[in-house]
């Protein structure tokens, strides 16, 4: 069975080199096929230029398309796995389109498995195992009020007056921007229609704790679902967000001053300017701090609180949102391998022991990965 690796962008080598380093048949096709003999070429010399009538001539059945692309390009490749009786992999949230492929995915007997990168991915890993860990301790009970937060973000290990730098073009940045959150807050839905409306202050328990300012993210809500939440269980705050340095929403002021309004044409221009002012410098190192929080109450007071805390930067092995994105990614193409993922669309696992497996594997990623138990 041969993995299809489509894209060799930044975020993607760590996972693919590690891949090929174990061993699989692998397929690397990538729109400049020079660029991506440079990331892996020193590995194989199974590289070619994407194209996808080429690369459907190329898949057969069992075999594993994975889409490191822009995400225009993964519901169209999804489909093509589908109709090769192969499967496909991707680190991106799960699109309408795509979930509605998830009949037709069972009926071919092929996974079609998403939102395995960092965030969605890590994140998914981390709120399984801390909902599994409270349903069996003796602090459970359905009349608990449960609070869920679960905050993530890659910032610039040595902070600048910017408190953020891009590895890549920023435009997605800017447009992310622009985009409403819903979340639960005081067990009231809350509806944001843009980040700086609704940023608060997170003190992640890191062995040097340490303040960033977050905000939601995106529709957190279907995500109770995915986690177990029950419908019966009381829920006092439930969210998912984005996490920077202190200082960031001030530094940004301006931004969020024209973001609103811009037009595309503006946009890129912006883009290209807060690229070149603020980028990465070549082995600089970037820095991922990802917090997932579960707290369980009663009459008010804790009686079961863990927070699952990662803080993660680069060094010699390349960067953290690299290895953190694209290494999860080989996991998971591993998993459909083995045949330890059912059929259908499906994000990152709930499988205790894929979970463990999964997790023990971002330990060696990580500079620092732990569970904090903040009853004790």
């Amino acid at each position: 069975m041969t993995v299809h690796w489509c894209g060799t962008g930044l975020s993607a080598i760590p996972g693919l080199r590690r891949l090929i380093e174990h061993g699989h048949s692998v397929t690397v096709w990538n729109r400049t096929p020079d660029k991506a003999r440079d990331a892996v070429g020193d590995l194989t010399d199974a590289i070619r230029a994407f194209d996808p009538a080429d690369l459907a001539d190329a898949v057969a059945e069992g075999d594993v398309i994975v889409s490191m692309l822009p995400g225009d390009w993964h519901v169209q490749l999804a489909r093509m796995a589908i109709d090769k009786g192969a499967h496909f992999v991707s680190s991106s949230y799960i699109a309408p389109e795509m979930r509605a492929l998830d009949s037709a995915a069972r009926q071919a007997g092929v996974a079609l498995v998403n939102e395995v990168g960092l965030d969605p991915g890590i994140d998914h890993l981390m709120a399984h195992y801390l909902v599994a860990d409270y349903r069996k301790s003796a602090a459970y009970d359905v009349e608990n009020t449960v609070s869920f937060k679960s905050y993530c973000g890659g910032v610039p290990k040595v902070p600048n007056a910017f408190r953020y730098k891009f590895s890549w073009a920023p435009v997605g940045v800017l447009k992310a921007l622009r985009s409403p959150s819903r979340s639960i807050r005081h067990f009231t839905e809350l509806e944001v229609k843009r980040p700086w409306d609704a940023i608060s202050r997170y003190d992640a328990p890191l062995p040097q704790p340490e303040a960033f300012e977050v905000y939601p993210n995106r529709d957190s809500l279907p995500f109770m679902a995915d986690y177990g939440f029950e419908p019966r269980w009381q829920v006092k705050e439930f969210v998912r967000g984005t996490l920077r340095l202190n200082g960031w929403a001030e530094a940004w002021s301006d931004i969020f001053a024209e973001v609103g309004t811009a037009d595309d044409a503006r946009l890129t221009e912006l883009a290209e300017q807060l690229l070149a002012e603020n980028a990465y410098a070549e082995g600089e190192a970037d820095r991922v701090v990802l917090c997932v929080d579960l707290l369980a109450e009663r009459d008010g007071r804790p009686v079961w609180h863990k927070t699952y805390v990662m803080d993660a930067w680069g060094d010699a092995r390349g960067t953290a949102m690299a290895r953190l994105v694209s290494v999860p990614v080989s996991l998971a193409i591993e998993a459909v391998l083995r045949r330890e993922i059912a059929p259908g669309v499906t994000p990152a696992p709930s499988d205790p022991k894929l979970v463990s497996h999964w997790l023990n594997e971002v330990q060696t990623l990580a500079q620092h990965l732990m569970v904090v138990d903040h009853s004790s």
